[in-house]
């Protein structure tokens, strides 16, 4: 049950000082049977120029996005906030380690922390799209502490598994993008069978019955 929805801006600016649109950042709180969460959906600027030229932008998408888990915090410091989507940076990435502060260990998390939830994943090497034989996980989750059971007591909605979904129907079978994700398009081609050049990721929330 949607209670409110709020888009915020990401103002960014190129080397000549003209505004340059990006996507907005999405919030919408509601009730999950009863229980507040907040989810914060995105889609950062992409590395179009370079990974180091356009890190400024996705640095000021991270600023927008801490202020906006802060904002949220300041009234309720137990708020529960999961964030989702195609960040362009990968959990090394100092937008995401320096700018938002994620803390990749699950185990020691505090309520107050930012977690990403895939930074053990990244660290084993896996990804979610591949460039030139290169992984990288841009498709993450980041969620307050406060949704982490490290007693795995699940009293409250928690956090009880996140992966990447990468069935075999799509990777794809042959050609140049052989084991990449099974794109729709590359260049000029259309691949009839193709998803995407992403795989998914999702994660799971647990309770306990009563």
């Amino acid at each position: 049950q949607v209670s409110n929805a709020k888009p915020y801006v990401v103002e960014i600016y190129g080397d000549n000082g003209n505004r340059e649109y990006t996507r907005d950042i999405l919030r919408v709180t509601g009730l999950l049977d009863g229980e507040e969460v907040t989810f914060l959906v995105n889609h950062w600027p992409s590395r179009r120029g370079g990974e180091k030229a356009s890190l400024p932008k996705r640095e000021k998408a991270a600023e927008v996005m801490k202020g906006i888990y802060d904002e949220i915090r300041a009234e309720n410091p137990n708020a529960k906030i999961i964030a989702m989507g195609d960040f362009n940076d990968d959990p090394v990435s100092p937008s995401i380690t320096k700018v938002l502060g994620a803390k990749g260990d699950k185990e020691r998390a505090k309520k107050e922390d930012i977690v990403d939830l895939m930074s053990t994943m990244f660290k084993k090497g896996m990804g979610t799209l591949a460039y030139r034989d290169s992984w990288n996980l841009f498709d993450q989750f980041f969620v307050t502490g406060t949704l982490i059971d490290t007693n795995k007591k699940y009293d409250s909605y928690k956090i009880f598994k996140t992966e990447i979904f990468s069935p075999s129907y799509l990777v794809s079978p042959e050609g140049q993008y052989k084991g990449y994700p099974y794109r729709m398009y590359g260049g000029d081609t259309f691949y009839p069978n193709g998803y995407s050049d992403h795989f998914p990721v999702y994660t799971v929330l647990l309770r306990t019955a009563k």
